[in-house]
């Protein structure tokens, strides 16, 4: 078991939200951005969550220490890793393009394994005082389902093939970085509204069919990003005690929220203005998986949220009496509700409650990284403040939530 207490869980935020694909780019948003932060927070110590895209990660591979000494001295500690976008996450439009490389494909293993020997060099020493340091790398959940050039779903038991392969080609790689450097890194698959593995059963079965050793589970883990499994309308303590009873360790919490129509509250007059408040997350950047719960019970997955709004009725209920909306769109953590929509506040607080409590069997390594990346798309009346003073908002947040956890 590796689980770790509340009191010494590491907090922090994915830098992900910084554009920059080389490491000067990242150094300079650290000193802009995380630096600031840590200071409006009133923190000695302000854990960061390292974007490297492929271009940064090979400038940085044998090359660690002066980072890692950069880290120091602004009092920045590196802990984790997301390793999900390989590219430049900033340009003017993303959408599917962030599930590429896959886990089929020999880039991303390569990437991942960069990844590792980075993290492993720039961790800090135990505090506790032991030989183990620990790391975490959270990674895309294989692929986008129709990734061929044709846009037809690909065969999916091939692709599952070809990645647990790979992941097992991992696992050997971690293992030996370990007993060279002490450095434990765990990679953490990322569960995603509408990839191949989006749902818990989903991850499961993989795990079960691929990844079954005790040696595959030491290192490789699971993601548990909070708004991604809200929108799958997944309940968050069901999530955690499943993969506690699947043998299956958090490698990292991504603490996240999603954006929320409940429709039934709402008068068909109130619903139409939702609408428009919506069509401010409809942005060209990211994907919006959206799920309906329809008025028959049943959730349907809509790819993004511009299609769904493109297809509301134009006459009459323009939802169809659908329940609610979820849509991934990270929002954030401390927002419980703006104007007509709400948010999956109360899954965050589920999810720290659950992983606090005192008798849980969930595995969980301490790692919980704040990820808001969208912070340049929310709309305009979201973003009153400085992007440092924001971050610096959500820090405190949650450092707060967490002590009220348990």
């Amino acid at each position: 078991m590796t689980n770790v207490a509340p009191t010494d869980w590491t907090i922090g935020y994915c830098t992900n939200v910084h554009a920059g694909t080389e490491i000067e780019s990242v150094k300079k948003n650290l000193e802009q951005f995380a630096v600031p932060a840590r200071i409006e927070a009133g923190l000695d110590m302000l854990g960061v969550g390292l974007w490297l895209p492929a271009k940064a990660a090979s400038q940085l591979v044998g090359q660690a220490d002066e980072f890692a000494k950069f880290l120091r001295q602004r009092h920045l500690q590196p802990y984790t890793i997301n390793g999900f976008p390989y590219d430049n996450f900033h340009q003017d439009v993303v959408k599917h393009a962030v599930y590429r490389p896959t886990w089929e494909e020999p880039a991303r293993l390569e990437y991942t394994k960069q990844l590792a020997e980075i993290l492993a060099a720039i961790l800090p020493d135990n505090p506790a005082g032991g030989t183990e340091s620990m790391g975490s790398i959270s990674t895309l959940p294989i692929g986008w389902p129709t990734q061929s050039d044709g846009g037809q779903p690909d065969d999916t038991a091939k692709r599952m093939d070809a990645a647990g392969k790979q992941f097992r080609d991992l696992a050997i790689f971690l293992q030996d970085l370990e007993s060279k450097t002490g450095r434990r890194i765990v990679v953490a698959i990322e569960p995603e509204p509408g990839c191949l593995l989006d749902t818990t059963i989903d991850v499961v079965d993989f795990f079960h069919s691929q990844l079954p050793e005790a040696g595959h589970r030491r290192h490789l883990t699971v993601c548990h990003d909070v708004c991604h499994s809200a929108v799958m309308m997944e309940s968050q303590s069901d999530v955690l005690n499943q993969l506690a009873a699947a043998g299956i360790t958090i490698g990292k919490v991504q603490v996240s929220s999603a954006v929320v129509a409940d429709w039934q509250s709402m008068a068909i007059g109130r619903r139409r203005e939702a609408i428009e408040q919506l069509k401010h997350f409809a942005e060209d950047r990211y994907l919006h998986q959206t799920m309906r719960l329809t008025a028959t019970g049943q959730n349907m997955l809509v790819e993004d949220l511009p299609e769904l709004i493109g297809r509301v009725a134009k006459d009459g209920d323009p939802v169809w009496g659908d329940d609610r909306w979820v849509v991934h769109f990270h929002v954030p953590i401390f927002l419980e509700r703006f104007g007509h929509l709400t948010t999956t506040h109360a899954e965050v607080l589920d999810c720290l409650q659950t992983l606090a409590a005192p008798n849980s069997d969930v595995d969980f390594t301490g790692h919980l990284e704040i990820e808001t990346y969208a912070w340049s798309v929310l709309p305009e009346s979201m973003r009153k403040r400085g992007l440092a003073e924001d971050i610096a908002g959500e820090l405190m947040w949650l450092r707060r939530s967490i002590i009220e956890s348990y």
